[in-house]
């Protein structure tokens, strides 16, 4: 039997997840990482490259131990986004940073200083903006640490650094790479002129682009010795995360569309074509599947939303679930059920809808709550921060819309959030259109793991291989009765969203989160 070994350096935590040729899951490991904070950087998030690799090794014997007769023919890694590796002349790591680091402030500033057109200009053409883009980072190290900066000779994502440690050269994909805010939408390659443009050395952007399911290497003898895997098996170039999770819940071809349901809920539309969006609101991404391109749009933290709620204003639940070996939020959601939609006009304040040139949110509050207990109930709350998900959803699936001139006619639900049947349909009952789960839940993963078994020859391509192995779980249709209710719901969010907003523009309150720079 065949086994496909996916490696994904996520924000968090690193993982080993291997499959069969099938898609079947046999063993998963992971690491929880933290990103190390330097003193002379307020905001920086550097990431902890050998540290990190150890815990990555870690994983991947963890799974070897768990399938003894494992037969890897591939591996391919996936990672965060917006975190990049720089490396010397001869190949050598010098630094990284995770996807949160948020040293580079006034260089964002100063750049918008420069040119207040400029932002703007470079976002129609590589679809990106400075908010987590790799151009004010690199300017900080000019800046900081300019020996560093004049002795790196490439850039590269996360993804890549996984693949080089393995024993790949230093190889970058659209999917990863795109989101640096260097690479051309149209071209699916580097934009010198971009980086010219932001004062950078255009000589940074000389790692080789490889689409994703293209193999780059092979395991050396010294990774080998390492991880357990065999020298010589092939390293296939993977990609983003949220990229490689719409290959592995089957959203492969234009039009499809998928909601990922973790901290963050990102929106991804499948495009046949970059689009150029006027507004600035959404982000044009590069799919991992080659000719396709994605709009996408982030609702910010409503998986850390219902934690928090989860573990300090239900700590007596979350104890009980632990004594009765279930999941808290399964609990939570069994008490949620018993709420009617619309969740007596309970309005969470967290995410706002996206705008992606000037990111910023509010301060985390609920408005109109009661003071009659059987109304401004935990229950209450806790479904209400699950509508107000699906509420910011759709307000940026129609910014999408706007762009696109389509609204989706179903969607693929994944991560975390889709295991609890009450949210999904919720989503449903929002959006008004069929949501589909799937029954792997590692989809970034199994992308990961499509990707490797395209390049090592087990699937034609990443369409054929998904129509293969991707498994549908259930599909929630919208219940029609409950389309007033979240209409009205929508409108009060709506409303309210903008003064709240005003208020932490204004210092009165404090922002959830703002993009460097805004």
């Amino acid at each position: 039997m065949k086994h496909l070994l996916a490696l994904d350096a996520g924000t968090g935590s690193g993982r080993a997840v291997l499959f069969d040729a099938q898609g079947r899951q046999l063993a998963a490991s992971g690491r929880e990482w933290t990103h190390r904070s330097e003193p002379n950087a307020p905001g920086s998030m550097t990431f902890d490259r050998d540290h990190n690799w150890r815990l990555l090794v870690s994983c991947i014997q963890d799974v070897l131990g768990q399938v003894p007769d494992a037969n890897v023919v591939g591996v391919s890694a996936t990672s965060m986004r917006e975190g990049i590796a720089l490396y010397d002349e001869d190949g050598g790591e010098l630094w990284a940073c995770a996807n949160v680091d948020a040293r580079a402030i006034q260089e964002v500033k100063d750049l918008r200083a420069k040119d207040p057109d400029l932002e703007y200009e470079l976002y129609i053409r590589s679809g990106q903006t400075f908010a987590l883009g790799a151009a004010p980072r690199l300017l900080w190290l000019r800046r900081h640490e300019r020996e560093l900066y004049d002795r790196t000779a490439y850039v590269a994502m996360l993804s890549d650094w996984v693949a080089t440690r393995l024993g790949a050269p230093i190889m970058v994909d659209p999917s990863n790479g795109g989101t640096t805010g260097l690479f051309s939408l149209d071209k699916r390659a580097w934009d010198p002129e971009i980086a010219a443009a932001c004062g950078l050395r255009t000589d940074l952007l000389r790692a080789p682009v490889a689409e994703s399911g293209t193999v780059i290497g092979q395991v050396s003898p010294a990774a080998a010795r390492e991880t357990g895997l065999k020298a010589g098996t092939p390293i296939v170039m993977g990609g983003g995360d949220a990229q490689l999770g719409t290959v592995g819940v089957g959203a492969v071809l234009p039009g499809q569309a998928a909601v990922f349901g973790g901290s963050f809920w990102q929106q991804e539309v499948n495009l046949d074509r970059p689009l150029a969006d006027a507004s600035g609101r959404i982000r044009m991404n590069f799919h991992a599947a080659p000719g396709l391109w994605q709009a996408e749009t982030i609702v910010f933290f409503p998986g850390i939303a219902v934690r928090w709620f989860r573990d300090a204003i239900c700590p007596d639940i979350k104890a009980q679930a632990a004594a009765q070996g279930r999941d808290a939020y399964e609990l939570l959601e069994s008490m949620a059920a018993q709420v009617p939609p619309g969740s007596h006009g309970i309005t969470p304040i967290y995410s706002d809808a996206m705008d992606y040139m000037h990111w910023r949110h509010a301060a985390p509050s609920f408005l109109n709550l009661s003071l009659e207990p059987d109304v401004a109930s935990r229950a209450a709350m806790f479904r209400a921060l699950q509508e107000n998900a699906a509420i910011v959803t759709l307000a940026n699936l129609r910014r999408i819309a706007d762009v696109t001139g389509e609204f989706p006619s179903h969607m693929v639900f994944a991560s975390g959030a889709s295991k609890g049947p009450l949210w999904c349909q919720i989503l449903s009952d929002v959006l008004q259109i069929p949501v589909h789960t799937r029954v792997v839940k590692e989809a970034t993963a199994l992308g990961a793991a499509i990707c490797a078994g395209v390049g090592v020859g087990l699937y034609d391509d990443m369409p054929s291989a998904a129509a293969q192995i991707v498994q549908e779980e259930a599909v929630y249709e919208p219940n029609l009765h409950n389309a007033p209710v979240y209409q009205e719901a929508f409108a009060r969010w709506e409303a309210a969203y903008p003064p709240q907003l005003d208020l932490a523009d204004r210092g009165v309150t404090t922002s959830m989160w703002r993009a460097p720079g805004e």
